[in-house]
């Protein structure tokens, strides 16, 4: 199975490790450590160095009641970065729900569109169709980040997620975009509440059904702090092993804050060869 982006076709015959640069002075998990353009070129290489093999760049925070930014906004944060990190020969992902956002990106060379929104703003999916090549990951969230937590309910999570996720294939397929350019995130800890998100951990093989590859953030979320107690910055056990339990149950790429230590998780979940067959 390969994800073809931009300017790679990436194999996925492992799993992969998606680094979070997070370009924004509110972030959850950083408190804008890397806001500045330097400081976040700085830290696309380190994530290098400890083995990603993309990068995920975020002008605007989705954290749990955050409020928007303009287009204008994220633009300054994210593209001085982007070309820096399209210097550096590996996959560069911008994290973006803005269709003015996507087509400013993707004519710079962005091989990747995340959106949290899965394409559904004005626009949006017009600008990932009109690319010729362009990798896009499309996830679920209930709601808006300002609102997402404010009792989010569902009859069956699994059966939602799938569905949902499910229909915005079919509208990008509807517009000629090829299958092996999508992948599919389930949106842990968006519009969510903890006892939903164990459950898509639980039962995420069921998702591996839509045939598309499963790209999973379990990174520092506050799940993990309603299990183990732990404070957002020492969280890095818990998302690891979350990781590994969503590498186990079929994810190929996880998004992650924590590279080196995820990296060395996998090499050695690998070298015990416990992949699914």
């Amino acid at each position: 199975m390969h994800w073809q982006t931009t300017r790679f076709r990436i194999a996925l015959t492992r799993p992969l490790v998606m680094g979070i640069v997070n370009i924004t002075p509110d972030s959850f998990s950083d408190g804008g450590a890397h806001a500045s353009a330097a400081a976040a070129i700085a830290h696309c290489e380190r994530l290098l160095r400890e083995g990603a093999d993309l990068l995920d760049l975020g002008g605007e925070s989705t954290r749990p009641g955050s409020r928007p930014v303009s287009a204008e906004d994220e633009l300054a944060r994210v593209l001085p970065v982007l070309d820096a990190a399209l210097t550096l020969g590996c996959p560069v992902s911008v994290d973006t729900s803005k269709a003015e956002v996507m087509a400013a990106v993707l004519a710079r060379g962005a091989d990747i569109v995340n959106d949290i929104n899965a394409l559904q703003a004005p626009g949006a999916l017009d600008e990932v169709a009109a690319h010729p090549s362009c990798g896009v990951c499309l996830m679920h969230m209930r709601g808006t980040p300002e609102s997402m937590q404010l009792r989010p309910q569902y009859e069956d999570v699994i059966d939602e997620v799938a569905a949902f996720l499910r229909e915005r294939e079919a509208a990008l397929a509807a517009c000629g975009v090829a299958p092996d350019r999508i992948v599919v995130d389930p949106g842990i800890g968006f519009g969510k509440s903890v006892a939903h998100n164990i459950e898509l951990l639980r039962r995420q093989h069921e998702l591996l059904a839509l045939g598309r590859p499963l790209l999973v953030g379990w990174s520092r979320k506050s799940t993990l702090g309603a299990i183990t107690g732990r404070e957002v910055g020492q969280r890095e056990v818990a998302s690891v092993a979350a990781g590994l339990a969503a590498v186990q149950a079929g994810a190929r790429i996880v998004r992650v804050h924590d590279v080196a230590a995820t990296v060395d998780a996998l090499k050695v979940w690998q070298a015990a060869g416990l992949a699914r067959g």
